[in-house]
Order: C-alpha cells, then structure tokens, then sequence
C-alpha cells in the first residue's frame, strides 16, 4: 500500500511538471508512456495521478501501437466537438430576438415588457421554452442577433417650435453685430442645486488602490450645511466665465444680482467707458425666464444703475443645451470638481475658481451670502412703467430694456 501511495505521488508530480505544455493528443500519449512503464496496474494508477479517464489513456496506448496520423495534423476528426447550441436549434435565435423586443418582434402582452431584460432573465425564460441555455451563452447569442448594452441618450428636445432655427439666427446675427461695436454679448444660466457635505460626487480621480474617498452612503441634505446655486455668466466674446454662488434661492431677484456682480467686478474693467448696450442670451424659463415679471423688473433696475440698454435674446422652449454656457462654462465646471465631495460652500467657489481650459477659458466665482425671497409678485403698475420694447421678430423672446428717464 505504502509503494502504491509512493507511485502515485510520483507520477502525479510528473504530469504536474509538463501538464501546461501539452495539448490534448500530448496528454494521452505521455499517459499511455507512463502506464506502460508502470506495467501491470499502470493505467489505473495513471488515471488516479492524473485525473485522465480510462478511455484517454487506452486511446493513447492505440495510437503508440499504431502511430498512423501525423503530428502536424488536426487534434480532433473534422465537426468533432460538441454541436453548438444554433446548429441544434435554429430557432432559438429567433425566439431570443422576440423575448428581447416583446412589442416588437413577439407578445406585446408579454411580461418580459415591463421587466429589465437581464442576461440571467432571458436565459431562464429560454429554459421555460425548452432550451438548455446558461446565461453566458445567452449573451454569445445576444451578440450573435447585433445587440449590446445600451443606456438611454437624450437627443428628443420634444415639439419644435416652428420659428426654432429662426431664432438660432436671430441670436447669431444679434450677437456678431454687438461683438462688431464691441459691445459685451453674456450667456446666463443657473446650474443645478449642490448638496454641501460628504457626498459621493460623480466621476472619478486618481488616488492610491484601495484607497477612496470615503463620503456619507445618503445623500438626504445636511440641514446646517445646506445647499449652494451657481449662477454663471460667460462672456461670449472674451471667453471669461463668472459664477454667484448662492446659497439662497433661486429667484430672478438673485439672477439679476449675478449678472450686476459681474458687471461692476469684471464686465465694466474689460470693456470701455464707451459701452452702452449689453446683450445677454438665456434659456425661455427658470429664474431668467421670459414669462417672468420680477426678471424683467430686476433688469429694469439694472439698467437704471449702469446706463446700459439691455437686450435679452431667449432660446425656444426645449433648447436650452444650446445655450453657450453649458458647453463653454458648465462643463469644464463639472469636469473640474469631477470625483471631489463639494465639502464646503469654500470648497465649491475655489473649484470653480480654479477652472480652465486649453482654449484659455479663466473663471472667478463668488460667495453670494444674501437671502432671496421666493414668490415675489410684481403688480401690472409696476410693469407698464418699464421702459421695455419688444422686437418686431418676437418681442416675447427678444427685447430691450433701456434706463429709464427720470
């Protein structure tokens, strides 16, 4: 028993040694060598050592005795193998394609349509039809039909309005004949609302393996802490950003207030003591809204303090991705502060401080620390006595505000 346990200890280190240098005729025939120079009771021992089935190592003692097909030959006879699943079946391909797309292609009752068509799902609901399919295979075959994970895309901007392009073209021209008189031309929007905390920020930055940021597991806003809106003003021409960030609401009030911020710190020190026309492009709602009295109020107020006539030009509705802020400005905001937890109100005004691009794109941002009040109303009093004047291609969209005389 003890020579026995000895042998196979033996042989078994022997294949271990040069098992990963053979391929499937190499494993037989070195098995068939080593059973014959066991003599009696080598295959059996072989088998135990090894692991090779009894049928493996006769067929490589066949092919010793009878060494007829050369080595350079294929291993296995032509279609030797295991038939895949398609040639067995080939409608499983078209019943996959009809459980990945009910409406379409199959059952438009089918559950499956209301259900997230996971590799593991649709493999079972084969295995309810009959078919023995694990879930990799399923997903071979999913492959096979032209499908892949997709993730939704936001492309539908939902009912265009019929003057959408004509629009675009009135901002254009609007904007090359200031920038021609050198007049400062701004794009304005609000980004979204930031928790101020310890919280997971989307995106991702280097840092030692193992070795994360570790930030709250909910994002439910710190009470004390609070949270921030930036609002940014871009200017078109001289690709410099400005960002209030306020802590407060988001009102026309506080939108207004960014862009005089900007005016008196930044704007008024780039351009000339000769300005007297301010073109500013924002979205058709929000706090900059051309519905919203109190944003043109707020501008009127504006207007009477620099002097400047004030020409608003409004994106159509469902096109505010146009707007130059957003690529220009918003974007290298996000990519900037990207996998940082915004920890403080400091925090986020430094980040974005710190903003630039190749293209020499700078940005100051700011603290605004007042409080704004929501729902403010403004009577019709208030508005028949702005000095406004709507253009003759819709005045509702593009307008001009000019101080009023006193």
């Amino acid at each position: 028993m003890q020579d026995k346990e000895i042998a196979l200890a033996i042989v078994e280190k022997k294949y271990n040694a040069v098992a990963y240098c053979l391929n499937e005729r190499g494993r037989r025939l070195w098995a068939a060598v080593e059973a014959e120079s066991c003599g009696r009771g080598g295959i059996a021992l072989v088998c135990q050592a090894t692991g090779l089935s009894n049928a493996t190592i006769h067929k490589g003692l066949k092919e010793l005795r009878n060494p007829v097909v050369p080595m350079d030959q294929r291993l296995r006879k032509s279609g030797g193998g295991r038939k895949r699943l398609v040639q067995k079946n080939a409608q499983i391909l078209t019943i996959l394609d009809s459980l990945v797309d009910p409406t379409a292609r199959g059952d438009p009752e089918s559950h499956l349509k209301w259900t997230s068509k996971s590799v593991r799902k649709l493999s079972k609901e084969l295995c309810s039809k009959g078919f023995q399919v694990s879930f990799r295979t399923t997903a071979s075959l999913l492959k096979e039909l032209d499908y892949s994970l997709q993730s939704n895309k936001k492309t539908k901007e939902g009912r265009s309005h019929e003057d959408r392009d004509a629009q675009f073209r009135y901002i254009n021209e609007s904007i090359s004949e200031l920038q021609s008189r050198g007049q400062p031309t701004v794009s304005v929007d609000t980004k979204k609302k930031e928790n101020i905390g310890e919280y997971k920020n989307n995106g991702r930055e280097y840092a030692k393996k193992g070795k994360p940021i570790e930030v709250d597991s909910h994002d439910f806003p710190d009470k004390k802490l609070g949270k921030v809106v930036p609002y940014g003003i871009y200017d078109i021409g001289k690709n410099k950003g400005w960002v209030s960030v306020g802590i407060s609401c988001d009102t026309a009030e506080f939108a207004v207030n960014a862009i005089r911020t900007w005016w008196y710190k930044m704007g008024k020190g780039v351009y000339s003591n000769t300005t007297t026309d301010l073109l500013i492009t924002a979205d058709c709602g929000g706090s900059n809204g051309y519905k919203v009295r109190l944003w043109k109020l707020e501008l009127q107020k504006l207007s009477n303090e620099n002097g400047l006539r004030i020409h608003v030009r409004h994106f159509p509705p469902g096109t505010s991705k146009w707007n130059k802020i957003e690529h220009r400005l918003f974007s290298y905001v996000s990519k900037n502060w990207r996998g940082k937890p915004l920890i403080s109100k400091e925090a986020v005004v430094n980040l974005i401080s710190n903003t630039t691009t190749e293209t020499g794109l700078t940005v100051i941002a700011v603290l605004d620390e007042n409080e704004y009040e929501k729902g403010k109303e403004v009577s019709d009093e208030e508005i028949a006595a702005l000095n406004i004047k709507g253009d003759v291609f819709h005045p509702e969209w593009n307008y001009t505000i000019s101080p009023q005389i006193v």
